[in-house]
């Protein structure tokens, strides 16, 4: 039965995370490939948002929707999640998001040879790479994409933290609504340095579909092999925001108020 349920909730968090990317890739397309001429980035964020809320309205009662290695990991430090299912969750995640890369990809294929002739370029005015994964900017040292990544994923947890803790609000079936708020909240915010991955498996997931479908591996390699950031940014800042919240605010009720 254990196996069953765990089996369960990595289908969950597999087609969550390939629903989140679908949409989130599918709008950085169409802006990208029709030279902003359907969407801007505005539309990005709020695009994004909704994927992520639509991706948690899908394996939110499997999983729990984590969708976000950070995520997971945030919960097994707070003892909430088992720390052998992190590994599990992660691949799945992290699967779903390729999934997902690839199904926006199948969608726009006509649409990738009309902008760039058939020859896929990470960047420059007919880069395309930046669709599924993230780049930093040309002024953003390695340490300040860091910090970035951290900081970007530490306000996400934090406020994740609070959104489920029924001793603060109640969000209650709004919370789905709420999270994608939050997600276009920090796109709006936060956007500019790196594109806002705060997400290890939405990032590794779409590099990878990228490095295997046409643009190469030097995916990982550009920008003095930034690929790592991403991933290892968000996983210090999802614990971090979550250990914040509970600091400050989540051991601070009364004693009679059990602890979420």
């Amino acid at each position: 039965m254990k196996r069953d349920s765990l089996k369960r909730e990595l289908y969950a968090e597999f087609l969550g995370t390939l629903v989140l990317i679908a949409f989130g890739a599918g709008v950085v397309a169409q802006v990208v490939l029709s030279n902003k001429q359907n969407g801007e980035y505005l539309s990005i964020n709020i695009a994004w948002g909704f994927a992520v809320t639509m991706g948690i309205y899908v394996a939110g009662g499997v999983s729990g929707a984590h969708l976000n290695p950070a995520v997971t990991l945030a919960l097994a430090f707070r003892r909430d999640l088992p720390w052998s299912k992190v590994l599990p969750y992660s691949i799945a995640q992290t699967a779903g998001a390729f999934t997902g890369a690839a199904i926006a990809f199948l969608v726009y294929r006509a649409a990738f040879n009309n902008f760039d002739g058939g020859t896929r370029m990470i960047a420059g005015e007919k880069g395309t790479a930046g669709i599924f994964a993230t780049y930093p900017q040309p002024y953003l040292s390695t340490t300040g994409a860091l910090i970035d990544q951290i900081v970007g994923t530490a306000l996400l947890l934090l406020v994740i933290r609070a959104i489920g803790d029924a001793r603060n609000n109640a969000a209650g079936n709004l919370g789905p609504i709420v999270v994608g708020f939050l997600v276009m909240a920090i796109g709006m915010a936060f956007g500019l340095n790196a594109g806002y991955a705060i997400n290890p498996a939405r990032d590794f997931g779409p590099r990878l579909f990228t490095a295997v479908a046409g643009w190469g591996f030097e995916v990982f390699r550009v920008n003095n092999f930034y690929f790592w950031v991403p991933i290892v940014g968000p996983l210090i800042g999802g614990p971090l925001g979550a250990v914040v919240y509970d600091a400050l605010i989540g051991r601070h009720f009364p004693k009679e108020e059990n602890a979420p």
